[in-house]
């Protein structure tokens, strides 16, 4: 019974230890600039909704950031994954388009900036789709097509990758099993081909969106940018409240942690037959 009530805790002791140290060690620089005691921003993550150096709240900020994620994130998985299935299940196309893609696959997001302001500048999905002025407006104002275009280059690359894996990964005596038992091209595709591959894929997915929130303070960091975490940490910082820098950053990794939850617990319940077979 105590070494089970030790183990419970376990995952708490490393974050003890680090606030401890951290205490001790914002005491010993004694200079805010530097280290912002971890009270100080304990009191800015336990009023989430208060307004910060005149920028809106954490939470705000936050929404508005998620929204950005998931623009370039939903765009990259929409074309990511049924390339990255072409690309694994046919010689052809796998053969056309993989020394194409090769070549941009090494280049970092922050490389594409320059591009992508020439070509989309400071235009928004409310200036692209036409919406009116009104009560939504704001929110698609806030979501820039170079930002976009920043998260989804950032995300791309990892979940083609792992399609491509997951699909050739797939083993040949399921796909032959399958024909010899009759089974047509589209139920060899969605019945054994798919299912197999999808561990490989969400993963790709769990993956990619980690490098889009990763990507999230520079696409933040652009012209025409006046929200969001990554532009309220560069904006903390110009002003000398680091402990803002820190508690936006504590807001990317929550948020950040919660997505990667949620794809551990889809992964855990769907796919554990995977598993099973190692």
């Amino acid at each position: 019974m105590r070494k089970l009530f030790s183990y419970s805790f376990l995952p708490l002791y490393v974050p003890i230890v680090f606030l401890v140290v951290w205490h001790f060690g914002a005491l010993w620089f004694d200079n805010e600039m530097i280290l912002p005691p971890a009270g100080q921003v304990g009191t800015l993550l336990i009023h989430p909704f208060d307004n910060l150096i005149a920028m809106g709240s954490l939470v705000t900020n936050t929404v508005i950031s998620l929204a950005r994620v998931m623009a370039g994130y939903s765009i990259g998985i929409l074309l990511a994954v049924p390339l990255g299935i072409a690309l694994g299940s046919s010689p052809f196309i796998g053969r056309l388009l993989t020394g194409f893609l090769g070549l941009f696959r090494s280049v970092p997001p922050l490389a594409w900036v320059p591009l992508f302001l020439a070509w989309f500048g400071v235009a928004s999905l409310a200036s692209s789709l036409n919406i009116p002025y009104g009560d939504v407006y704001p929110y698609f104002h806030n979501i820039k097509l170079s930002m976009i275009a920043v998260i989804f280059i950032g995300c791309f690359f990892p979940m083609l990758t792992s399609t491509i894996h997951g699909v050739h990964m797939v083993p040949t005596t399921f796909l032959d099993a399958a024909r010899v038992l009759g089974a047509s091209k589209t139920d060899i595709f969605f019945k054994v081909l798919l299912p197999c591959a999808a561990p490989s894929i969400v993963n790709g997915m769990r993956i990619g969106l980690g490098i889009a929130w990763m990507c999230l303070v520079a696409a933040e960091m652009l012209p025409g940018s006046l929200s969001g975490v990554g532009y309220l940490i560069t904006h903390a910082f110009t002003i000398g409240r680091i402990d803002v820098v820190i508690a936006g950053m504590v807001c990317i990794g929550a948020t950040g942690a919660l997505l990667d939850w949620i794809f551990r617990i889809l992964e855990e319940r769907k796919f554990i037959w995977k598993r099973l077979t190692r």
